[in-house]
């Protein structure tokens, strides 16, 4: 068991999770880290526990684009995305234009960004708020990280159960 998960914080012990999810609102992987842990690091981390299985074949492990905030809007992010062929979809930090445009020529070209595809990153807001339905996720009730985690994947699989028996009506 990682007990270590339970970071300090002001308010206390926490943790916080970590999520990637599709454009219908579902969960596709989650990790949970140290409530103090940043968001940008973990980026590369959710992404590499995507699996999306088809009918038949390997699960898909690699998205056509990947929206996010500000918050992951680091270089080694954007190369990793584009050594995998994945479109980013997260604005540039005001600080790292500036930086870009001191450096004149050698600074890089401006990072490209796709407006309507940037309106769907509420989606992983929404998730999380259908996460959070659940009482046991949103008031944090389990002690242990291992048994919060569990309670996590139990709520994805609910939430991804209704939607596909909500289609094969």
């Amino acid at each position: 068991m990682r007990a270590a998960l339970l970071g300090r914080s002001r308010g206390g012990q926490t943790s916080k999770v970590h999520i990637a999810g599709e454009r219908k609102c579902r969960p596709l992987a989650f990790i949970l880290t140290e409530g103090q842990a940043a968001d940008s690091p973990q980026f590369i981390t959710v992404l590499k526990r995507i699996r999306v299985r088809g009918p038949v074949g390997r699960p898909r492990t690699r998205p056509d684009a990947v929206a996010g905030d500000k918050a992951y809007s680091s270089r080694g992010n954007r190369s990793h995305l584009r050594k995998r062929s994945i479109k980013a979809v997260i604005p540039e930090k005001v600080d790292q234009a500036a930086n870009r445009k001191k450096k004149g020529s050698k600074g890089g070209r401006p990072v490209s960004h796709d407006a309507e595809l940037y309106k769907d990153r509420n989606t992983v807001e929404r998730l999380i708020n259908k996460m959070k339905a659940w009482r046991g996720i949103a008031t944090r009730y389990d002690k242990t990280p291992t048994s919060y985690l569990a309670g996590l994947h139990l709520r994805g699989a609910m939430i991804w159960i209704k939607d596909l028996t909500r289609i094969a009506t």
